[in-house]
């Protein structure tokens, strides 16, 4: 494993990462969002390869990584709503789930075999110039073994990976700190499959009507569940796991429990928490949001048995973090 920090040696990172991608490595690439596990995603072999470092379930699809709208269009069909929402938001953290194209070379173990596929331009330009160089597009799911704390540091990586990934490239802490928004735009319907760094609110401003409902079995699959296949990465049930059990809505901390806490909140017995984390002292969900995984480690590095977790406000960005929340604390398979 090589870390490469592009403070110190950008161009350096970038053909380090490239090489790595050509030869059919993994690479750690920086997003807003959180940090990728990146293979090349028109090759079975390397893609094979994230699913055995994740140890992911292979029917979760995968998001395949361009440089930009032009590179998405080859791969995805574009209507006027995607084009809009692109234009929009890219680069940022949203990802479009669109029909995919036949003469795509886009393996099929990136879409699971489905008939769509999901498609994001990412904001680092350091991370689109390795895309652009590379001239085909990623896969690149969290940098983290399935159903664990999604990583923004590199540091984060390296913990959990390891030797599995070839180069980490090292941007500092992910600003956004949720993984992207998913909407899928398909057949007449745009539909939030998760809520992430793109708010419901902006989305809905731009298409000038309500999102569509998702139906339930597309929103959330129980991993251990026959044949089950989610539209989208991020919405297995469990998800996002710390070792120690998530308790949501907590009006009181028990003996032996660390605090996650939102604006200052501290609920009775929070004085005895074995650790304290307050996502954002001010209230701010932004800040909260760009906090939330790297408390959860925190947290959970303190050997607390729980982590109990006040309520936090669901408007705007809330929305993301609830839906983390709630799949970290759901049932383990």
């Amino acid at each position: 494993m090589v870390m490469v920090k592009i403070e110190d040696d950008r161009e350096g990172a970038i053909e380090a990462a490239v090489a790595a991608l050509e030869a059919g490595g993994l690479v750690a690439l920086p997003t807003e969002t959180v940090y990728g596990l990146g293979a090349d995603a028109t090759d079975p072999r390397a893609v094979a390869a994230i699913y055995a470092a994740k140890g992911r379930p292979r029917f979760n699809p995968l998001i395949a990584h361009v440089p930009d709208l032009a590179a998405a269009e080859t791969h995805g069909v574009f209507g006027p709503t995607a084009r809009a929402l692109a234009a929009a938001f890219w680069p940022g953290p949203l990802t479009l789930v669109v029909p995919k194209r036949p003469e795509s070379a886009i393996c099929d173990l990136v879409t699971a075999g489905l008939d769509s596929i999901g498609l994001r331009v990412p904001a680092p330009s350091v991370t689109r110039e390795i895309l652009a160089r590379l001239g085909r597009p990623v896969a690149a799911p969290s940098a983290n073994r399935s159903g664990r704390i999604s990583p923004t540091r590199a540091s984060d990586v390296a913990e959990d990976l390891g030797a599995a990934v070839a180069v980490i490239v090292d941007a500092g802490p992910c600003p956004v700190g949720v993984e992207s928004t998913i909407v899928a735009v398909l057949d007449g319907r745009v539909t939030l499959l998760r809520p992430g760094g793109v708010t419901r609110e902006a989305i809905e401003t731009v298409i000038g009507r309500p999102l569509d409902r998702p139906e339930a079995a597309s929103l959330a699959v129980d991993a251990s569940a026959e044949g089950a296949a989610p539209l989208a990465p991020g919405l297995l049930t469990s998800h996002y796991a710390p070792n120690a059990r998530v308790r949501l809505d907590a009006d009181r901390v028990a003996p032996g429990e660390a605090l996650m806490t939102f604006a200052g909140l501290r609920p009775p017995g929070s004085a005895q928490a074995v650790a304290l984390v307050d996502l954002s002292p001010s209230g701010d969900p932004v800040e909260a949001a760009s906090r939330l995984f790297g408390a959860l480690r925190d947290l959970d590095a303190s050997g607390a048995g729980t982590i109990a977790v006040v309520p936090i406000p669901e408007d705007g960005l809330g929305e993301a973090i609830a839906d983390r929340l709630r799949r970290a604390a759901a049932p383990r398979p």
